[in-house]
């Protein structure tokens, strides 16, 4: 299969889920400025919605959408189980997770990189990111991960948006489950190798 991302963005949480999970794959970077591939391919053509993340499968169908592309590759693991059984309530809670990550803090995290954004709505989305955030390191208290000790593909949409805080100017120090976290998650090796690979950090 072959992932097509855009450094940084949130289809890095795909790229570290498909290195977490022992998967086969390739990845391709997407120009989303000018919608091409870094093999000069009309990425408009390869995916028509013409945003990141997209996974090519073998059989030539396409899946993309982060709720829906996460779990997907989180059930495909074949190094250590990312997905708790199909039909379980630890499942629903990952999937849980997932919807709150793209919904509550991905979404609303939008009208920040757009440098037209008025300033009413900066502070408000601020404001509301904050107590989002609050929201999820209350739940982190006690635990290594969104769902328990387990890492799973919610936590790796989660570190993705967290990646996104300083730049939209956002201080997480009031959150410390939260620094904790990225922390944790930064540490791991096939994060450290899929950020190293996107060039988002240099080699020691």
């Amino acid at each position: 299969m072959k992932l097509y991302y855009s450094p940084g963005a949130c289809s890095l949480a795909s790229h570290i889920v498909l290195e977490e999970s022992g998967a086969t794959y390739s990845a391709e970077r997407v120009n989303l400025q000018d919608k091409t591939t870094e093999t000069g391919a009309d990425y408009n053509s390869i995916n028509p919605k013409g945003y990141v993340p997209c996974v090519a499968l073998d059989n030539g169908q396409l899946i993309g959408e982060n709720t829906a592309l996460l779990a997907y590759l989180g059930e495909l693991a074949t190094k250590g189980k990312m997905m708790p059984a199909a039909g379980t309530m630890e499942n629903y809670r990952v999937r849980e997770w997932l919807g709150y990550v793209g919904t509550e803090l991905h979404k609303n995290c939008s009208p920040l990189f757009r440098p037209t954004t008025p300033a009413a709505t900066v502070q408000f989305q601020h404001d509301l990111l904050g107590q989002r955030l609050a929201h999820v390191n209350g739940e982190l208290q006690g635990r290594s991960f969104l769902t328990g000790e387990q890492f799973t593909p919610a936590d790796a949409y989660l570190f993705v948006v967290l990646n996104w805080m300083g730049r939209l100017k956002i201080d997480l120090s009031p959150f410390p489950n939260l620094q904790a976290f990225h922390a944790r998650v930064a540490a791991r090796p096939a994060v450290h190798k899929v950020m190293m690979d996107e060039g988002l950090i240099k080699a020691a």
